[in-house]
């Protein structure tokens, strides 16, 4: 375990959240979409890549974005110069991602589909991989297998646009705890 008991603040929703994904018989991820503890879920597209796509520094093309919840991201990157597929292990996930984007403009330009990162063959390769958070949410030992899957569905040229939560925390830093992030991680202050 990383942090000592009582080391940093959970709030319930992370702490039941982390339970059901830690529960192997569980169904961890589907189960927590389906009991709605999904703190990870901003509830709309991440401003960062609404900056990006709106400034047209992301790739045209093809573009993947693996563990795509609610599919905000999806929705705000597709436009005719890009079709986008979100990907999802959870078919509750993909329902919800299906349904808060069926009245969208842009549909014909993007795709939910509920597949394994893992194991997904995709018929062609992308231009762009998006990953906001996924990387933070799979078992360390994981980690590498989504480098060689992400280098594996990218084209040559492709590009990964990737936000995450630190992984590695040394809690002798000064640190304020955040419990809003996704498994309670810690945000580091910049001050001692």
């Amino acid at each position: 375990m990383l942090f000592e008991e009582g080391s940093v603040q959970f709030n319930s929703e992370a702490h039941r959240m982390q339970q059901l994904v830690g529960d192997e018989t569980s169904g961890g991820w589907e189960s927590c979409w389906e009991q709605g503890l999904t703190p990870w879920d901003l509830g709309r597209a991440t401003p960062i890549i609404l900056h990006l796509h709106q400034t047209g520094a992301l790739p045209k093309g093809r573009a993947l974005v693996p563990g795509c919840g609610s599919g905000y991201d999806v929705v705000a990157m597709a436009c005719s110069e890009r079709y986008v597929v979100g990907l999802d292990f959870s078919h509750t996930a993909v329902e919800k991602a299906v349904e808060l984007s069926s009245s969208s403009p842009n549909s014909s330009y993007f795709t939910f589909l509920k597949e394994d990162f893992f194991t997904w063959q995709p018929p062609e390769l992308f231009d762009l991989v998006f990953d906001y958070t996924f990387f933070c949410a799979i078992e360390p030992e994981m980690r590498s297998r989504w480098a060689c899957r992400v280098q594996e569905m990218l084209k040559p040229d492709g590009e990964l646009v990737t936000l995450m939560f630190p992984v590695l925390i040394d809690l002798s830093l000064p640190h304020i705890p955040v419990d809003s992030f996704p498994f309670g991680s810690i945000k580091l202050s910049s001050s001692s």
